[in-house]
């Protein structure tokens, strides 16, 4: 039980850090390549954290016997490891184009950056109501 609630806050607290991290860097113009290249290293970071956090999730609600809370956070690993190269990749790319003073590159790399904050968003309330189903199942009645 406790190293369930230990990945699942680990896992709240990266979401929500990253989220709140990641709004302001929208702020950048993203015209220099070293602005690319930190929002890229930012969201690299985000991930690799989001999916131990979420494996050790996983495998903790395994051990508890709350598969389906198991199911989610496997879910979430899931997401996070087919996302990552995705987002990160097409970040890169993006970023070489801004580099090579491509005038699309800047707007596309802000579409990326927007959508992977999306799914942010999307990930934090995915966990907010796990947490808070798991709070209803553990109250006693």
């Amino acid at each position: 039980m406790y190293g369930a609630i230990f990945f699942t806050v680990a896992l709240l607290v990266t979401t929500a850090y990253f989220l709140m991290g990641g709004v302001p860097l929208l702020t950048l113009k993203h015209d220099i390549p070293l602005d690319a290249r930190f929002v890229r290293s930012f969201f690299n970071v985000y991930y690799r954290v989001a999916l131990c956090a979420s494996l050790g999730a996983c495998i903790s609600y395994m051990v508890w016997g709350r598969y389906v809370f198991a199911l989610g956070a496997a879910l979430f690993a899931a997401v996070t490891a087919v996302l990552r190269p995705h987002l990160v990749s097409a970040m890169e790319r993006l970023g070489g184009k801004i580099e090579a003073c491509e005038t699309s590159a800047i707007r596309n790399f802000r579409r990326v950056h927007s959508a992977a904050l999306a799914i942010n968003v999307v990930q934090l309330v995915f966990i907010v109501w796990g947490i808070l189903r798991l709070s209803q199942e553990l109250t006693p009645r």
